[in-house]
């Protein structure tokens, strides 16, 4: 799903594991948004989020939870640089 907004971004709902969870997620805990502020390796692929309410939450490897992403329409992290891949 997406959801646009007002200005230059796009919202997607997403799953999240701890292998692919980024800072500026936006997870939903006990009907509560929390954004994801800063993220911490530990032992065994676990991670552990830090939230801007300085709430901590321990992400382990098969934990999966739904997101929101916000997303720069425009932003070309996704794809081919057309001056590194030209031919």
């Amino acid at each position: 799903m997406r959801i646009t907004t007002p200005g230059t971004s796009v919202t997607s709902s997403i799953e999240i594991t701890s292998t692919n969870v980024q800072i500026g997620d936006v997870i939903l805990i006990g009907g509560l948004p929390h954004r994801v502020v800063d993220l911490s390796q530990l032992p065994g692929g676990a991670k552990q989020l830090r939230f801007e309410s300085g709430e901590l939450l321990t992400m382990h490897t098969r934990t999966r939870l739904a997101a929101l992403r916000m997303r720069r329409v425009g932003d070309r992290r996704r794809g081919f640089s057309p001056t590194r891949h030209r031919r």
